[in-house]
């Protein structure tokens, strides 16, 4: 997120605000921006006497704006950081006659996950005024291979389109989670790398032909022998592949050529752009739509809600649900 660099990018540059609140849905980005500073603000040998971590669990308002007007002990600053700041929201706006007049020798960073503080009350306008406020906002799923490609390209690292996607069909949405698994990769693959399906494969686990991809993409071309040969390796390995992602992920890919249907302008860059696809993609959509028209598209997305309620226990209490898969296979290629 560009203005996560921009902030760090300021304070490299000794644009230092007294106050940081960062808030929001992802923690991603919270923890990159509090761990660089908690880690570049300061000297290491300054640190010991004017660099604090409290926790909002253990802590309260009054304590904290009581250590902030503490005045550094041999150091141009003092550091406070209070981490799992969210735990602190019903008594957060007690923050603003400190926000208002903040210890200039001070910076207070605020790790206020999942949560936002109201923007139409006075604290945020005050913290805006003096200080920093930075949300992070959750990517949505069809933005994360972008996410992916982005960082590594940043890291001198190269991902293939497919490989980018079984990260996130494997990992999810989980911005830590995957740039856990990145880095591991990065220690042993060197730099202007090409990473690629087997390289995925045979270093994170992760299946380069049997995975929710493929299976898509099997059902797209009505290549039935591919789809039920990942459908039975699903059957065998259904912990590592649970149903409830496999029928999501394929009623989202329906819903996608279904509206594929309804474009008027079936363009590469079109289709791309309304889908929210990588237009690498963009073909295997044409395909499916050839094979699969409109009112058969309705049908299976019914087929779908129906197995997704039945892989919760709803009328096939006694039905596996490698049966349920295979059945569900059957009903969307026959």
């Amino acid at each position: 997120m560009e203005e996560a660099i921009q902030i760090v990018k300021k304070i490299k540059n000794g644009q230092i605000h007294p106050i940081y609140f960062l808030m929001g849905e992802e923690p991603y980005y919270i923890d990159k921006i509090s761990d660089y500073i908690e880690d570049n603000l300061l000297a290491e040998e300054e640190k010991g006497f004017n660099q604090m971590v409290l926790y909002g669990r253990d802590t309260s308002i009054d304590e904290i704006v009581s250590n902030a007007k503490r005045y550094p002990m041999m150091a141009e600053r003092q550091l406070v950081i209070i981490k799992e700041a969210q735990d602190l929201s019903r008594s957060i706006e007690k923050l603003e006659s400190y926000a208002e007049n903040p210890q200039p020798t001070s910076v207070l960073v605020f790790c206020y996950k999942y949560k936002k503080i109201d923007k139409r009350k006075k604290l945020y306008k005050t913290i805006s005024k003096t200080g920093v406020i930075f949300e992070s906002k959750r990517l949505y799923e069809n933005q994360i291979a972008g996410w992916i490609q982005k960082t590594l390209k940043s890291r001198d690292y190269n991902i293939s389109p497919k490989a980018a996607q079984m990260l996130v069909e494997f990992l999810g949405v989980d911005l830590g989670k995957i740039d856990n698994e990145l880095q591991k990769l990065q220690l042993i693959t060197p730099k202007e790398t090409l990473i690629s399906p087997e390289l995925i494969e045979e270093n994170i686990g992760i299946s380069k032909d049997f995975n929710n991809f493929e299976l898509r993409k099997a059902i797209g071309l009505k290549d039935e022998v591919k789809a039920h040969q990942i459908i039975n390796y699903f059957s065998q390995n259904s912990k590592d592949n649970p149903m409830v992602v496999t029928v999501t992920l394929l009623f989202s890919y329906f819903s996608q050529i279904l509206q594929y249907h309804g474009l008027t302008d079936q363009s590469k860059a079109n289709v791309a752009k309304v889908l929210k696809v990588n237009p690498y993609f963009v073909s295997d959509y044409v395909v499916a739509a050839r094979n699969y028209p409109m009112k058969k598209v309705s049908g299976i997305i019914g087929f779908l809600r129906d197995a997704d309620v039945k892989g919760k226990g709803v009328g096939a209490a006694n039905v596996g649900q490698g049966d349920l898969l295979k059945e569900l296979l059957v009903k969307i290629m026959r």
